[in-house]
């Protein structure tokens, strides 16, 4: 990972919740279970803690075969985009920020780019079992995950905070409060998840919400430019 993520990783390892969280996942995996994406903190290697601009949170990985890849919402190139991040593209799209057309977006997935343009792609929680949504849910990747939220709300001069779906709403209180405390500029958007189940429901849906564009003009004002292509 990006040197300055260790400041928040390395004391979470080394805590008791570190030890469980890393003890649960080996058992997992000596029993048998399927465990993705192989590389939970790439997000970590991708985005330096100084290039981030943007943090987008969902709530867990894929758990289809060969669909995670450590960035939330992402999927390897040449892997079929899962209805959640065809509900990302439909929105981007709506908001007139996306250019391709739809034939070339149903076999293009990677958000790398956004990654290495300085957008955070987290998920509350890291892992997840092959065809078992949520179920790595409270074994200790959500402490990891407030602590980077924190240190990028303490760290980040000026950042946006999309939360997407109950899980990644609920971190909205950490990050203005951490961020309030050492004067950095946050703006936190909140709306449902972008899979099909929630994207259309109120009271936030996310179809409609406005999110990329809102983090576009909100970022120009204080000087910072962000590019939503893919």
């Amino acid at each position: 990972m990006d040197a300055g993520w260790q400041a928040a990783v390395m004391p979470f390892w080394s805590s008791a919740q570190g030890v469980k969280l890393a003890s649960f996942i080996q058992n997992r995996l000596v029993q048998g279970a399927v465990v993705y994406p192989p590389q939970p903190l790439r997000a970590l290697a991708l985005t330096p803690l100084a290039s981030v601009k943007v943090v987008i949170l969902g709530q867990d990985p894929y758990h289809g075969p060969g669909q995670a890849e450590g960035l939330a919402f992402s999927v390897a190139q040449g892997v079929r985009p899962p209805p959640s991040l065809r509900n990302i593209f439909k929105e981007l799209q709506r908001e007139g920020l996306l250019d391709s057309a739809p034939a070339a977006l149903a076999q293009h997935g990677s958000l790398q780019r956004w990654a290495r343009e300085g957008v955070l792609l987290l998920n509350t929680c890291l892992t997840v079992e092959d065809g078992q949504p949520a179920s790595h849910a409270k074994q200790g990747w959500e402490a990891l995950t407030d602590a980077l939220l924190a240190h990028v709300a303490a760290t980040a001069p000026v950042c946006v905070y999309l939360l997407w779906g109950a899980h990644a709403q609920a971190k909205a209180g950490l990050v203005e409060l951490v961020a309030a405390r050492h004067g950095r500029a946050a703006l936190v958007l909140k709306a449902n998840h972008p899979s099909p189940l929630s994207a259309l429901r109120p009271p936030s849906p996310f179809i409609g919400c406005g999110h990329f564009s809102r983090a576009q003009m909100w970022l120009s004002a204080h000087g910072i430019a962000l590019d939503w292509a893919v």
